[in-house]
């Protein structure tokens, strides 16, 4: 089932266009993130991102000559968004993160698949396809989607320390899941640093990623402490906290407002 999913989805006509184009300059790619585990979920799939092992430049300079619109303003983090019809594919020089702080980071290029996933966040998200339908799966991505399990990549303290967004996108993703397992010793850390999160992150980087939230099929497991789907997560009420000590009138009357109507 999931193999015609995926070969379903390399003959998209944009799909195998962007393919055509991309590996005509001999540039070699892999499919990664949302898109990979929506279709290990059976499930939508709107955003797609790619990994190249290119240089943005050679990147830009392959869709300027297949005259592809693109957006350049990520480059210097190694990203270029092309747009094909209605599509938007974010194409992605591989690359480790170098001296990451907070959400501040360094990058440095590199051509190893390996390298390039550690630095992603959880194992889920971590999981390459290729043009010819092979799946690369560095940390047990696919057995942790059908445990249900939302598995860091690496040391849940450092991960945290190195991007305080990931808390947030630990939330939003235990709603991908209609009975998520939760590791308590994982919510110990992401309830210690919440707050110095909170300090470091914009409001409006907050919202946005509350309001993804519930884009998911199990929202309330966003926002519900331990599956207890009585009780609201602590992060829940130091953000909301945090908005009214800060006056964020979108995130109180447009955001948590919505999180009010679960419970």
């Amino acid at each position: 089932m999931i193999q015609q999913l995926i070969n379903h989805f390399l003959k998209r006509k944009e799909v195998k266009e962007i393919i055509t184009i991309l590996e005509k300059a001999s540039l070699e790619l892999r499919f990664v993130g949302g898109c990979v585990r929506n279709l290990l979920m059976q499930r939508k799939i709107t955003d797609i991102d790619l990994a190249i092992k290119a240089h943005p430049d050679e990147i830009i300079a392959t869709l300027e000559k297949n005259k592809i619109l693109y957006d350049d303003f990520a480059k210097k983090y190694g990203s270029v968004i092309a747009h094909l019809n209605k599509q938007k594919f974010e194409i992605t020089s591989l690359r480790e993160d170098i001296n990451q702080q907070g959400r501040h980071t360094n990058i440095r290029y590199t051509k190893n698949w390996k390298i390039d996933s550690q630095r992603r966040d959880f194992t889920m998200n971590s999981i390459y396809l290729s043009s010819d339908g092979t799946l690369h799966d560095y940390y047990n991505g696919q057995e942790h989607i059908a445990d249900q399990k939302l598995q860091f990549i690496g040391d849940v303290e450092q991960r945290v320390q190195e991007d305080y967004l990931r808390i947030f996108r630990y939330y939003r993703f235990l709603g991908c899941f209609k009975n998520p397992k939760i590791n308590k010793e994982d919510e110990i850390v992401l309830h210690n640093y919440c707050k110095r999160a909170l300090q470091h992150l914009s409001n409006e980087l907050v919202r946005k990623e509350i309001l993804k939230m519930f884009d998911n099929p199990f929202p309330i497991h966003s926002f519900c402490n331990n599956n207890n789907k009585l009780e609201k997560n602590f992060w829940v009420m130091a953000t909301k906290e945090n908005f009214i000590l800060h006056n964020y009138k979108p995130g109180l009357t447009k955001c948590l407002n919505k999180i009010e109507a679960l419970f």
